[in-house]
């Protein structure tokens, strides 16, 4: 019986050359490669991820045999891969997962897709920060296997505040987002088990300007140009400041890494000067402080308790 063959469910391969700088590679050292479909309708949000099969070696000369086929190499891979069965955008034929977003991942390591993968950093900035927080102990738990995982977060220690101005309008900013408060960083950092390092300014652009809502009309002229700001204006940031310091505080434990400056920014992580080129505290710059924390060489949780106002550091301006 002819098979039915829907257009659509051909894809193309994508492969990921970055990989190959990390070691993550194939058995002839070519990059791993993955067909992908993206998903639609209510199914945006669900991934299904099928690894393709293909026995594995266990020899030296078993492994070199398989450089020569698409099991030990991306270079032997199919252009072109259709998606059938669990993978089919076919309503008929997979009514459940039929509108998913679905990956297949080529095989081609010989080993059940184990590799070696010994170390790994989860980051991100902002929202991603929040969403590092959050993942954290979960994206260690995908790799068990690896002898050291932490994370970074960059700027994404949103504060509850619920005691700071603002704080009802900041509930009902989030309330789409974030149905439950155990889902600020302030009430789930503590719980977090894999080590993680906060790189935060103790005077949040971001934060003071867009989560403060003040009823102020001149509070964001303030925020942009700190100059003209009134000593009522400058009292509300010393107080996000002390709330700031205090909440984090009280999440840390002895793995925790905490790099705390008041230069006045939001985001450090993609440019230079908020990484090597950053002010330092205790001579370290946020590059030093991360690599010593990281690699275990020495623990690192410093605050800028010098300055009770924000700066407009030339280096992170």
């Amino acid at each position: 019986m002819a098979t039915q063959v829907h257009g659509s469910d051909w894809t193309t391969i994508t492969y990921l050359p970055t990989a190959i700088s990390k070691g993550a590679v194939c058995l002839d050292g070519s990059p791993p490669a993955y067909y992908f479909r993206k998903g639609s309708g209510d199914g945006i949000d669900n991934w299904v991820i099928f690894l393709e099969g293909g026995g594995w070696c266990a020899s030296n000369k078993g492994c070199l045999d398989r450089t020569k086929m698409s099991t030990g190499s991306t270079k032997l891979k199919e252009n072109r891969h259709y998606f059938k069965d669990i993978l089919s955008s076919n309503h008929t034929i997979n009514p459940d997962f039929y509108n998913w977003n679905r990956i297949y991942v080529g095989y081609c390591d010989g080993s059940s897709y184990t590799g070696d993968v010994e170390e790994a950093i989860l980051s991100g900035g902002s929202a991603g920060a929040w969403g590092t927080i959050l993942h954290c102990d979960g994206f260690r738990e995908l790799i068990p296997k690896a002898s050291r995982v932490k994370c970074i977060a960059d700027s994404g220690f949103f504060v509850h505040a619920k005691n700071l101005y603002g704080a009802k309008q900041r509930e009902e900013y989030f309330a789409d987002l974030i149905a439950y408060h155990c889902l600020f960083p302030e009430n789930i950092a503590k719980d977090i088990k894999t080590p993680i390092f906060f790189i935060e300014s103790a005077f949040d652009y971001y934060q003071l300007k867009e989560h403060n809502f003040s009823d102020d009309p001149t509070w964001k002229i303030c925020v942009d140009n700190l100059k003209v700001c009134t000593p009522t204006q400058l009292q509300i940031m010393k107080d996000y400041r002390a709330t700031f310091i205090k909440e984090l505080e009280e999440v840390k434990s002895s793995s925790t890494g905490i790099f705390i400056h008041s230069c006045y920014r939001h985001g450090h992580l993609h440019e230079r000067e908020g990484w090597d080129k950053s002010p330092k505290l205790v001579n370290k710059t946020i590059a030093e402080a991360i690599g010593d924390w990281y690699f275990d060489r020495s623990s690192f949780q410093e605050i800028d308790t010098q300055n009770e106002l924000p700066q407009n550091c030339t280096v992170l301006s």
